[in-house]
């Protein structure tokens, strides 16, 4: 009776968006103070980021070991890991930022939290495309990723206000109530997150070695040697090479432009970021009831992203930048569902998760050189100037996405009834 509830498509959407929501609101509640938590600590702006690469360095080193454990374990026991390790490392910054050699401390604590990234990529989006796929899930893929990048909006919303005001407290709070919710994420998950519509297997430790070999030619042969999803990968590592060092950089930009030191005003502009997200995943879902090809929205999506990103380094101005940051942050509210449902549908089920781990390994990758190169920038020169430098480093995923439209994969078309 159990698994005929858990196999209904109804439970499995609301399971997934009560987790992917829950999730949001405990990452985001540190979102809007990370920076000036770490600047708080003494950091300098070129080890923030250079904390923050670390972060994604661990998330590419431990993600073909972490994508073992979701291929072979399941996807569950994976995420169930995720928000332990998350809670450990997010309870290591806090006690890291007081110690003595603290910019050591953090970047431990920052891998660990990059550890248990890696047990959450991929996993929750491969468990709930084959749970509805064996469930004989009728509707539209694209409807659930935008109401789930919604709902995870919504949560974002509540978060960094909710961190914001906490952080006006302390600048430690919001980093103890998010261990504390990750907790109760693991409570949830544990019931309503079962592997349906996928095999678990067993595997012993010496066979982890050769199962990483097979991970990595499972993601070239299935992944990176198929043209389609290595454009689309490409444009990930550009992407996200601006954006983890972009959405870090702001705080200490926008209170600098504001001229008031306002743990607040980050809260609330983070707040502003997850409404001009959610209006992007809205609008998402609307205009593919309009266009034939994902590669329409991914080529507007990403033209608007470009130059609003180099606008907020120009404008030198608060409120022109905080708009100009909304609208680049709208426009991968469009991105973000088209592209996960264009990635899902070129890849084999059994390959799925191995797939997407390998595809956040390359946006990792991005995140480390981006997040290093911009950081040197910041230190050298200014944030300002590393905001117009990262979106001409954006304007790069044009062309390759025309290559992509050029070659009319069947997984571009979003069916047969839109309209160009």
């Amino acid at each position: 009776m159990e698994n005929q509830i858990i196999a209904n498509p109804e439970h499995i959407k609301r399971a997934y968006y009560g987790i992917a929501g829950l999730y949001t609101l405990s990452a985001s509640l540190i979102w809007g103070v990370n920076t000036l938590f770490l600047l708080d600590a003494g950091l300098s702006i070129f080890q923030v980021f250079f904390v923050n690469a670390l972060f994604s360095a661990g998330m590419t080193f431990f993600e073909f070991p972490t994508g073992i454990l979701a291929d072979t374990g399941g996807r569950r026991i994976s995420f169930l890991l995720s928000t332990l390790i998350l809670s450990a490392g997010t309870l290591g910054y806090v006690f890291g930022a007081r110690m003595a050699e603290n910019v050591l401390a953090l970047s431990v604590a920052s891998v660990i939290m990059g550890l248990g990234f890696t047990f959450y990529s991929g996993a929750v989006e491969a468990w709930v495309v084959d749970a509805l796929k064996s469930a004989k899930y009728n509707g539209s893929l694209d409807q659930v990723f935008a109401r789930g990048n919604f709902i995870s909006g919504a949560a974002m919303l509540v978060g960094t206000v909710g961190g914001g005001v906490l952080g006006d407290i302390n600048l430690s709070i919001p980093y103890l109530v998010r261990a504390g919710l990750l907790i109760l994420l693991f409570v949830l998950a544990y019931f309503t997150m079962h592997d349906i519509g996928f095999q678990p297997r067993a595997i012993t430790l010496s066979a982890i070695p050769q199962e990483m070999k097979s991970i990595a030619q499972t993601s070239l042969q299935y992944g990176w040697n198929k043209p389609g999803l290595r454009l689309l990968m490409l444009v990930n590592f550009i992407q996200t090479g601006y954006l983890i060092w972009g959405f870090y950089a702001w705080p200490p930009y926008f209170l600098d432009l504001l001229g008031r030191d306002a743990v607040w005003v980050s809260g609330v502009v983070a707040a502003l970021i997850s409404l001009a997200t959610m209006f992007g995943n809205a609008t998402a879902e609307w205009l593919t009831r309009f266009c034939t090809k994902r590669t329409t929205l991914l080529l507007w999506a990403g033209g608007v992203f470009t130059l609003a990103i180099i606008g907020v380094g120009l404008v030198r101005s608060f409120w022109p930048a905080v708009i100009l940051l909304l609208v680049s942050m709208a426009a991968m509210g469009v991105n973000t569902p088209v592209r996960q449902v264009f990635l899902h549908k070129m890849i084999p089920s059994e390959q799925r998760a191995a797939i997407i781990s390998f595809d956040s390994l390359i946006g990792n990758g991005g995140g480390i050189l981006g997040q290093t190169g911009l950081g040197y920038i910041a230190q050298t020169g200014s944030i300002a100037f590393g905001y117009v430098f990262g979106g001409i480093a954006t304007a790069l995923v044009l062309p390759l996405l025309f290559i992509l439209r050029q070659r009319s994969e069947p997984a571009d078309l979003l069916g047969e009834d839109a309209r160009s």
